[in-house]
């Protein structure tokens, strides 16, 4: 409950900040801020992109808010979504299964891309003591440059060497009728595996002996040992679920966002999850609404900018400090517990109230 209202006093703070800023350039706060609600939530349309704006983020802050769980700081979940989304569009572009099948085989091959992806920093941390902050940062621009040369290699596009093909309609997660319900939005079946997901690691962190032993090497890995858990084994089976969360998380906006992968691009998702995580306290449903609030901040920031003179940029802004407050959480707990002090302190002082008659 806590954490709840850590989160939410630092988004108050990031507008009232951003509203500041708004007020600062000449612009109306209240008006920037209607306008950003439209743009992201104004029809079904606005709604089904927020949401498909969003649904990579719910995999990568369910990634790093995992790896956070137990003790692990993973800075790869880019690098993660790099693989995962090349090797699902691989199977899509090479095999002409079934739609239901192909799908399948797409996302199981996504989600063992990043995992291996993440493997190699978990092997490091666990045999070598390999900081993972390192390890990740490399294997980032490892998968960047492997997507560089495999794409105008194997698969370039038909008009442009930066990108690969275009996907057919059945190797995407777009659906018709979803696509029909939301009025023709990007949305697709990347969000019902989102609450699939966010479904799953609450119940694998908070319900599993898996769960409560991960977390046991994250607290302190010395005791876990002496307990008898085997730590490197955990710190290894960490990083690749992490690492298959983002990697699934490279899927949705590959195959269901987008239908290509252009070369020369490391997905912003990856970094912004690590924000997401943050803010929604590590907490798998913390995790989905952090998100939720990030896909309507990035969506309506361009119905802002052309109905308004305020900036785009200003949405980023508004992003940054409201995660500057969420990781300065530790500040705003002292200043609940100085004013929780103080109430107490002045009911103690006033005394129980007596009434008349009593002796």
């Amino acid at each position: 409950m806590r954490h709840t209202i850590v989160s939410i006093i630092s988004i108050l703070l990031g507008l009232v900040a951003g509203g500041i800023l708004m007020l600062f350039i000449g612009s109306n706060p209240i008006e920037g801020y209607s306008y950003l609600l439209q743009g992201a939530l104004k029809n079904l349309e606005r709604i089904g992109n927020t949401f498909a704006t969003a649904t990579p983020l719910i995999f990568t802050g369910l990634s790093v808010a995992f790896a956070f769980r137990t003790g692990l700081f993973n800075i790869g979940a880019s690098g993660q979504m790099l693989i995962g989304g090349l090797m699902a569009s691989a199977v899509g572009l090479t095999y002409d299964f079934s739609r239901p099948v192909l799908l399948a085989l797409m996302i199981l091959v996504g989600m063992l891309g990043g995992a291996l992806w993440a493997f190699v920093p978990g092997l490091l941390k666990a045999k070598f003591n390999v900081h993972e902050v390192v390890s990740t940062i490399m294997m980032n621009w490892i998968a960047y440059w492997t997507v560089y040369y495999v794409i105008p290699g194997y698969f370039k596009g038909e008009f442009l060497e930066t990108e690969s093909k275009k996907l057919s309609e059945s190797a995407t997660l777009r659906t018709p009728w979803l696509t029909d319900m939301f009025q023709g939005s990007y949305i697709n079946l990347g969000l019902f595996l989102g609450v699939i997901a966010v479904i799953i690691v609450a119940f694998i962190i908070d319900k599993t002996t898996l769960g409560y032993e991960l977390k046991a090497v994250g607290f302190n890995r010395f005791a876990a040992e002496y307990a008898g858990m085997k730590v490197n084994r955990n710190i290894i089976l960490s990083m690749l679920i992490s690492g298959g969360l983002a990697g699934l998380g490279g899927v949705v906006l590959y195959t269901g966002n987008a239908s290509s992968i252009q070369i020369g691009i490391l997905p912003a998702q990856g970094y912004d999850g690590i924000a997401v995580a943050l803010l929604g306290a590590n907490n798998p449903i913390g995790v989905f609404f952090a998100a939720v609030l990030f896909g309507i901040l990035y969506s309506g920031t361009g119905f802002m900018n052309a109905m308004t003179e305020i900036p785009p940029e200003l949405a980023n802004t508004i992003i940054a400090i409201i995660i500057y407050f969420a990781a300065t959480s530790v500040l705003i707990e002292r200043s609940l517990n100085k004013l929780k002090k103080k109430s107490s302190n002045r009911k103690e002082k006033s005394g129980p109230v007596v009434e008349k008659g009593d002796s």
